[in-house]
């Protein structure tokens, strides 16, 4: 194949080219990332036939899933993301402290904004009360974090205790997400909700099935790119080649995997494409090998903050990013375009947005 072939395929199966209903889209593409909301709806909105903001909760839930990182997907898929240790902590009662997966550097303890070293300041017995307390809020209504914190504090929850069971990276609230208990509401505030009873998925098979869907919904993708996208080392992303129907085909020297889904590649790579901030297109393929994203501009979409801005897309390249506040929008170019092109950025803005009142391009 030739990589505008990929690039294609890439599109169209990520449903940038052929748009689908929702479902079908989050089920594919493994969800979208919702680190902040708007981001997950304008990549449903670019991507769904059927997308409507009063109903866009409809059939998802948002919880942590793939990189540990939240994402919106189908209710449906709960048994798929929330294997719960191979279903030995699904709704388990038994609380034992902070968990080593809570915090990116694996270890029981965090640093406070003053750089102070602190431990866990929940024992067993508090984390326990705690949680059955949150658990009963939320099971008929959804209740915001702030809610939850005034629920914790009423039934005497210290400042430090308070600071472990609602810490920014997680803490006792995302040890009941992980455990079954309940997900995040599919809203920008910050809610939770009880999650509906499911049978979690083993964890083996439930990567396996993950794997599935990239190498069907993503691919081409080389071995770097599954490992980029599933946090997997490169003997996981091999076995699960090993064990998927998997075919191969090379280009400029790299191997790239894909499973046949029956779709047809007979569509052009559009002029211009707004992609969301943290889009599964930016997110699906190892970032310095990208074959959208030149390396000079790795920065300005991948900031050392972590933050992936919205990208935007032209005739296949990524050129700049974009902000939209109220009903303005403004472009960041990284590079010179012709008059043609700033043409189709602006229809395609004016397009996308019917209550435009301004579009500022700059360089």
């Amino acid at each position: 194949m030739t990589t505008e072939e990929i690039k294609i395929r890439h599109l169209t199966n990520q449903y940038l080219l052929s748009p689908a209903e929702k479902l079908t889209v989050v089920r594919d593409l493994c969800g979208v990332q919702a680190q902040f909301m708007v981001n997950a709806m304008h990549a449903l909105k670019i991507r769904c036939t059927d997308y409507d903001e009063s109903t866009l909760p409809d059939g998802l839930v948002k919880n942590w899933t793939i990189r540990g990182t939240v994402h919106v997907f189908s209710e449906e898929d709960l048994p798929l993301f929330k294997h719960c240790n191979n279903g030995k902590d699904y709704r388990s009662d038994d609380w034992h402290g902070y968990l080593t997966w809570q915090r990116p550097d694996g270890s029981y303890i965090w640093y406070d904004d003053g750089g102070c070293k602190q431990v866990w300041a929940l024992t067993p017995e508090r984390q326990k009360l705690f949680s059955h307390l949150i658990l009963d809020a939320v099971k008929v209504i959804p209740k915001t974090r702030d809610e939850l914190k005034d629920l914790c504090r009423a039934a005497g929850m210290t400042e430090l205790e308070e600071s472990c069971m609602f810490d920014a990276w997680g803490g006792g609230i995302r040890d009941l997400c992980e455990r079954g208990f309940m997900h995040y509401v599919t809203q920008e505030k910050k809610a939770y909700i009880a999650s509906p009873t499911f049978t979690p998925i083993p964890e083996a098979e439930a990567n396996l099935e993950i794997a599935r869907r990239y190498f069907t919904h993503f691919a081409p993708a080389t071995i770097h790119d599954a490992m980029y996208f599933l946090a997997a080392t490169q003997k996981q992303v091999k076995d699960w080649l090993a064990n998927l129907p998997v075919k191969e085909t090379e280009a400029d020297g790299k191997t790239y995997y894909y499973i046949e889904n029956g779709k047809t590649y007979d569509k052009k790579i559009p002029p211009c494409l707004f992609l969301a901030g943290f889009d599964q297109l930016m997110l699906g393929y190892q970032k310095k090998e990208s074959l959208y994203l030149a390396p000079e501009h790795l920065r300005g979409i991948f900031n050392l903050a972590g933050i992936v801005m919205p990208a935007v897309l032209l005739h296949g390249k990524v050129v700049g990013k974009w902000k939209k506040k109220n009903r303005k929008l403004t472009v960041e170019l990284f590079i010179k375009v012709g008059k043609k092109d700033l043409a189709h950025i602006k229809n395609k803005a004016e397009t996308l947005w019917e209550d435009l009142s301004a579009v500022e391009i700059c360089s």
